[in-house]
């Protein structure tokens, strides 16, 4: 632990790493008191999901100061200050962690007063508003780094200058006392609903990924994706886009998720035959999908359910088709690149067997299918994330448990197992909040620039400035939403881009009869594609590290791979995908007719892309192809009808007439 901090501060160890005795000791308390609070912050959300809530500022705050003094600690505010500086360094953090607790303390110790006197604010007030703002900014620098925290910085700038902006969008402006009282001592700001989402479902299910994560959990499932698909063509490229669209929905993170799974899934398809950037795009298009796939989204079905008053299970619903067509997309140009290459499956031998995976694993199976079942059942998402953190470490222990009982009493004691067992459970709870962190900061900094948009009423000018400037038209407004989330995504992420694109855009959409849950899941579609769309492509440069490949290569190709995040919103948009609108229900005949020709288009776009299907495509059996794809999405039945014979006839000429195949 001391030696992990010491790298974390920028240093190797703490034998080698030239500190003073002093400097030494100061380092050993910082990781005792890191592991401290982790712990008993994922102990205190834990009591408060499925034993006793507390009220929304409180939760939130304490949330908050725990989640600031982590990132003070671990997020060094000088990463490269010289090692005789180093002591100062540490020093720093160290105010800046009991000015967080003091902000904090305030609130939780003056709750009552506070909500009287609200707007007839004392100076301690102030002073105390003042400090919890620049403290967020400061851990929002840290952690997500100056763009996001130069939005943050100019939404403020924003309501105090107010009377000097352009006419567009001038308003009264207000003062620095009410702009800071109203982000810290209100639930209208930084302990607004963001903030919300992640002090309360967000955390649970978080822990539950890094739960799941340290007993074993991540192992078994990409074990059980390999069993399973390894040995068909382009195997390990399919495994991964399995395992990380399981794993991708639970660590909340893209970028994560190609570090953690790709560490294993990117060198088995290259050891396969996968070109070096080919394998880091998969990954990273595969883990881009996890934020789509149910039943945790990210962060986003929580948001999601929130920010539409509109109940969880409902969300993973309608979420679901959309998620495992991007994935059926991915996969298709994943076979036809092993296709094209000739790129065979890994031998039987090589590969774990089902059998063993399953015996092994199977106890992490049950906390999954409990977790389904409570959400099924309309229990609370927080208390459905509770039940599953509580259940997944109870049968973890119950199979270490019987493993030693038959295995290991004459190598182990019980009190030795008893000790192994205790330290896991420590380590998954640290590391459920140190994973919070990310997602938590964003929260806070993005209630930064929700609470000023709506004090100076930005989110209704933004709105009037999307409807005008695509003139009502739908496919152009959804068009223009896709261009600022791709540049709000080079600097926020996923969940903070979706919240301000949610609050500023999505009521554009609204305008134009797009219904709300449509709106908000097109915009939370298109807050993914930074992550694989170049300049930036995050997930995709991830890739590329893992894979030694040409970054910007493997941005172009997981830019190919993740066709469906761009075409998917829009069919939402046009059609019932999600059964919104027009009192449709998720099962009506004709939003089951849009799934279909909406998998069948995705189908024909990626064959006309890729150049392949049964073989390497003619010219014309390619522009058929693409005219399958056009007439497959098109918002009317005599174009799928068109569409469908389109392919017919394509896949007719693919099948009996005999050429013989080429690779590129």
């Amino acid at each position: 632990m001391v030696d992990k901090i010491i790298s974390v501060q920028g240093k190797a160890s703490v034998k080698n790493s030239g500190l003073t005795d002093a400097n030494q000791t100061l380092m050993k308390i910082t990781a005792w008191v890191i592991m401290a609070i982790a712990v008993t912050l994922s102990l205190y959300q834990l009591y408060t999901a499925g034993v006793a809530a507390l009220t929304a500022l409180v939760q939130r705050s304490i949330h908050l100061g725990a989640i600031l003094t982590l990132t003070f600690l671990l997020k060094p505010a000088f990463p490269k200050l010289r090692k005789d500086k180093f002591s100062f360094s540490l020093f720093f953090d160290w105010v800046l962690v009991g000015l967080s607790i003091y902000c904090t303390f305030y609130i939780c110790n003056n709750l009552m007063a506070i909500f009287e006197r609200q707007g007839d604010w004392l100076s301690q007030d102030r002073v105390v508003s003042v400090i919890g703002t620049l403290l967020v900014l400061e851990a929002c620098r840290r952690v997500i780094g100056l763009v996001m925290t130069g939005v943050c910085a100019i939404s403020i700038a924003y309501a105090f200058f107010g009377p000097y902006m352009p006419e567009l969008i001038i308003h009264k402006g207000y003062s620095i006392e009410r702009i800071a009282t109203t982000l810290w001592l209100t639930t209208e700001g930084i302990f607004g609903l963001p903030i919300g989402v992640a002090a309360t479902f967000v955390f649970v299910f978080v822990l539950f990924g890094a739960i799941l994560e340290t007993t074993g959990g991540g192992a078994f499932f990409i074990d059980m994706a390999y069993a399973l698909t390894g040995r068909f063509s382009g195997g390990p490229a399919k495994a991964s886009v399995l395992a990380s669209g399981f794993m991708g929905s639970i660590s909340g993170s893209a970028v994560g998720n190609v570090v953690a799974t790709g560490t294993f899934t990117i060198p088995m398809m290259k050891k396969v035959g996968y070109r070096s950037h080919v394998a880091g795009a998969i990954e990273a298009a595969a883990s881009t999908g996890g934020q789509l796939m149910p039943p945790i989204m990210g962060a986003g079905a929580f948001l999601m359910a929130e920010f539409t008053n509109t109940s969880y299970l409902t969300i993973i619903k309608v979420a679901l088709v959309p998620a495992i067509m991007y994935y059926l997309t991915v996969l298709i140009f994943v076979h036809y690149e092993a296709k094209k290459y000739g790129l065979k499956g890994q031998p039987k031998e090589s590969l774990p067997k089902v059998r063993t995976v399953i015996k092994n694993g199977l106890h992490f199976i049950i906390p999954v299918m409990i977790l389904i079942y409570v959400l099924m059942s309309n229990y609370s998402p927080m208390m459905a994330g509770f039940i599953a953190v509580v259940s997944t470490l109870l049968i973890s222990i119950i199979a270490n448990f019987i493993r030693w009982a038959v295995n290991g009493k004459d190598a182990v004691s019980l009190f030795r197992f008893g000790m192994i067992e205790f330290k896991l459970i420590l380590k998954a709870l640290e590391n459920g909040a140190k994973n919070a962190i990310m997602v938590s900061v964003a929260c806070a900094a993005a209630g930064i620039i929700v609470g000023m948009v709506s004090l100076t009423g930005m989110g209704l000018k933004f709105s009037s400035l999307v409807v005008d400037l695509s003139y009502g038209i739908e496919i152009f407004a959804i068009l223009l939403i896709g261009c600022a989330s791709l540049v709000l995504g080079m600097g926020l992420p996923v969940t903070a881009s979706y919240i301000v694109l949610a609050t500023l855009a999505g009521p554009a959409l609204m305008d134009m009869g797009v219904p709300v849950l449509v709106a908000h899941m097109i915009v939370f579609w298109y807050s993914q594609d930074a992550n694989v769309t170049p300049p930036v492509s995050l997930a995709s440069f991830a890739g590329a590290g893992i894979a030694k490949a040409n970054p910007m290569k493997t941005a172009l190709t997981s830019w190919k791979l993740a066709k469906g995040l761009y075409i998917i919103p829009i069919i939402m948009a046009y059609r019932p995908l999600l059964g919104m609108g027009n009192n449709y229900e998720l099962f009506h005949w004709q939003v089951i007719v849009t799934m279909i020709t909406t998998t069948l288009g995705l189908v024909a776009f990626a064959t006309a892309l890729e150049r392949y299907f049964i073989r390497k495509t003619t010219l014309v059996e390619t522009l058929l192809f693409w005219l399958a794809a056009i007439g497959l999405f098109w918002p009317a039945y005599w174009a799928d009808s068109a569409g469908f014979i389109a392919l017919i006839i394509a896949c007719a000429l693919q099948k009996f007439h005999s050429i013989t195949p080429t690779t590129t």
